[in-house]
């Protein structure tokens, strides 16, 4: 249990874990002043049976009584608000720190940590933190320090109810440590059951369009409600667990206050404790488990709050790609691999690959899927560093960059467009968070959606939903576009950034493209012939190895994939639906 509290004020941070030791002494003052009442009643109880009850005794009881009232009620509420501030604070810390430390892992891990692993962590993981660690943690420790407390004043009492009171304390841990092993077993089925759920979701959600085009909504329907099935249960299960050990607990707590009665009225009665000390024994075994029973009940789930620090310092424990490198501005955007090798797990992808692309010049990537053309792209970025050999940037190996100075001269245009729930001028302002909203404007005129924008309800105050999805694909890759243009970088990627426009599209789009790639060192991976045949060197890629490069002139001189590839989609432009009678 202890060590648990420790892991979790460690995992709070330096601040918050202040706060929380703050918290922790208004605890132990509150506990005190708790336990300083049985002072007072027994002031009251004495000066009854001595028959010397006077109002300076009611007073001095009377004011020692109220003054612990105030102090309670003052010291809980600052307690509380430290509580909250630190747990709420720290979980918001740590989205932040988990987020961060993504942004430099490599691509590699996405791979193989799926995106509902790390939506769990950062949202459900963090919120039961915020809304249940602190609460279970700082419950736990204040029932066990009013315990503990009470317990103290008992044996300035009478040593023997003391013993009786520390032996039900005992009793209480053996139970409780069987609850924790029970919570050891089944925490993690919970945990598991919850990422599943919200990977199912993901899913759904993310794929209901599919779903209904097969009309596979039923099938989509029973996984989901599967999972939810099994975290329902999960969580019946855990209730249906502890609830026997809790009410042992809270019995044998029960039967420890009876039992402290019990030994004090026979003390009493055999002539071995006086009556008001009786009195006030017999008023401390009410007192005295009362707060543990609460920290009994929260105790249970000290075992999630430890897995739930354990899977947000997982993702946080994953190697960073070394990012200390200088913060240089390159002189030029030459661009060069010089026999490099790289591999998913132990998949080569990359097979010593060597190629030099000029400053201001546009280079395609062509080739079979699968061959390797975005992973060429992506590690010239350096979004993962190479197994062997370099990639270089003005001559220098991109690991000698900061990562931060490098990406300063990457602008990417996915095929894929991902979009923010935000309005459409702050999308755009991504691209540079600083941007008037004249600049803006510009950049919009530029990617050509300047347009459709003001047709708009609320035109670049329109809120967009979550990933673009109010937009059409064309508009998602104008509005990239036009954050690519306002991020300005020497260095284009476009990775298929024309492969689902539409025809109606495709004009708006490529005038968009023009804009962005005007005086840059473009890359970009295609498999239309229009976009890469105007290419200054074109790379054909193929299990890892380029095979071909050269101009589309010199390209389709040769016999190869290049030829076969150009004649292909000539075939297709030539399709016509013919007519049947």
């Amino acid at each position: 249990m202890l060590k648990i509290l420790q892991k979790f004020f460690e995992f709070s941070g330096k601040e918050n874990k202040k706060k929380f030791i703050a918290s922790i002494i208004l605890g132990i003052v509150k506990a005190l002043f708790q336990a300083v009442r049985l002072p007072a009643i027994y002031v009251v109880v004495k000066g009854m049976v001595d028959g010397d009850f006077t109002k300076e005794t009611i007073w001095t009881a009377f004011g020692i009584v109220v003054g612990g009232i105030i102090v309670q009620i003052l010291v809980t509420s600052k307690s509380s608000m430290l509580q909250t501030e630190a747990g709420y604070t720290a979980c918001a810390d740590k989205r932040m720190e988990i987020a961060s430390h993504l942004r430099y892992l490599p691509m590699g891990y996405f791979n193989n940590n799926s995106l509902g692993y790390i939506t769990s962590v950062t949202t459900n993981t963090m919120e039961s933190l915020a809304d249940v660690a602190t609460r279970v943690v700082m419950m736990t420790l204040q029932g066990l320090l009013e315990a503990a407390l009470i317990n103290i004043f008992l044996y300035v009492f009478d040593v023997r109810i003391g013993l009786i009171a520390t032996a039900g304390i005992v009793i209480f841990f053996l139970v409780n440590r069987i609850v924790q092993k029970r919570s050891n077993a089944m925490a993690p089925k919970k945990t598991e059951a919850d990422t599943a759920l919200v990977e199912q979701v993901l899913e759904f959600v993310q794929g209901i369009s599919e779903a209904k085009n097969y009309n596979m909504t039923v099938e989509s329907n029973e996984k989901l409600d599967t999972s939810i099935d099994d975290a329902s249960k999960i969580c019946t299960d855990m209730e249906l667990a502890f609830v026997p050990l809790l009410g042992i607990q809270t019995w044998l707590m029960k039967m420890t206050g009876v039992f402290m009665c019990m030994m004090s009225v026979k003390l009493y009665f055999d002539g071995n404790m006086d009556l008001a000390t009786c009195i006030v024994m017999l008023i401390a075994s009410f007192m005295v488990f009362a707060a543990l029973e609460s920290a009994g009940s929260y105790s249970s789930l000290l075992r999630i709050v430890d897995i739930s620090v354990d899977k947000a310092n997982e993702i946080l424990s994953v190697p960073e790609m070394n990012i200390e490198g200088d913060n240089v501005s390159p002189a030029t955007r030459n661009i060069a691999m010089e026999n490099v090798d790289f591999a998913y797990d132990k998949r080569k992808v990359v097979d010593n690959v060597s190629l030099s692309i000029p400053e201001k010049s546009s280079a395609a990537f062509v080739g079979p899927s699968g061959g390797g053309k975005t992973t060429l792209c992506h590690l010239i970025a350096r979004f993962w560093d190479v197994e062997s050999g370099e990639v270089k940037l003005d001559g220098r190996n991109v690991k000698e960059y900061s990562m931060d100075s490098l990406m300063e001269n990457f602008s990417f245009v996915f095929q894929n467009v991902y979009l923010f729930h935000d309005t459409i001028a702050n999308n755009i302002r991504f691209g540079n968070p600083s941007a008037s909203m004249e600049q803006v404007m510009e950049a919009a005129k530029k990617a050509c959606c300047d347009e459709f924008i003001k047709a708009l309800p609320d035109g670049y105050d329109t809120v967009i939903g979550e990933g673009g999805a109010s937009l059409s694909g064309g508009e998602k890759q104008r509005i990239s576009i036009a954050r690519a243009i306002m991020k300005d970088s020497p260095i284009i990627v476009l990775d298929e950034a024309t492969a689902n426009v539409d025809p109606e599209n495709e004009k708006d789009l490529m005038e968009a493209i023009d804009a962005l790639t005007k005086e840059k060192t473009v890359l970009m991976i295609a498999h239309r012939l229009k976009t890469v045949r105007n290419a200054d060197c074109i790379y054909v890629v193929e299990k890892g190895h380029i095979v071909q490069q050269g101009t589309h002139e010199e390209l389709i001189k040769q016999e190869g994939i290049y030829k076969n590839f150009v004649s292909e989609r000539k075939q297709a432009v030539s399709w016509r639906i013919g007519s049947f009678g």
